[in-house]
């Protein structure tokens, strides 16, 4: 669980303004200027076909070490067959989005891709790719004092729908 970090509130001023803004802000300790972009690609290697991954650490990591205090932490994906989401970590609310997901989409259906006459997918993976639409693929969240804004119960969640398998999701931290 991640603590919420002290939120810091930045005026925003017209452009004639800006140099008396940059003035006020490192007097403030605000860095107005020196926007930053810090990219980076996650791994991870899953174990079962359907599961969920807190990776709410790794990626408040990846926020510490970019230097980035205040801003935007992008998200991605790089897969179909997959999602990044928010929701609380608890066991019990964990099995009941599985269960969720695989009552609203069921593997068993007679998918079109996964038919040899309609589709050349040997994985018969249609609701992995539908369960990853359905949840998506990117999550933008603020960043606040070098930390992700999250609420008292936020975790962000990556979710595996076609594993086991080697996953990959690229973090972009942007801001000053």
């Amino acid at each position: 669980m991640s603590t919420n970090p002290k939120i810091t509130e930045i005026e925003v001023v017209p452009d004639e303004a800006r140099v008396d803004a940059r003035a006020s802000a490192a007097a403030t300790g605000l860095n107005a200027g020196g926007f930053k972009i810090f990219n980076r690609v996650l791994d991870w290697i899953t174990n079962d076909r359907m599961q969920l991954i807190n990776i709410t650490d790794r990626i408040n990591e990846i926020v510490r070490k970019s230097g980035v205090r205040d801003g935007i932490v992008h998200l991605q994906s790089l897969h179909t067959t997959t999602a990044v989401f928010l929701n609380e970590w608890q066991d019990a609310l964990l099995q009941d989005v599985k269960r969720f997901l695989d009552d609203v989409v069921a593997q068993e259906t007679n998918w079109r891709h996964n038919d040899p006459q309609h589709s050349d997918c040997e994985r018969k993976n249609a609701d992995s790719h539908l369960r990853g639409m359905m949840m998506g693929q990117t999550l933008s969240l603020q960043v606040r004092n070098s930390c992700v804004l999250l609420g008292t119960w936020q975790s962000i969640i990556l979710a595996e729908f076609d594993g086991p398998r080697s996953r990959s999701m690229s973090v972009q931290v942007s801001g000053v």
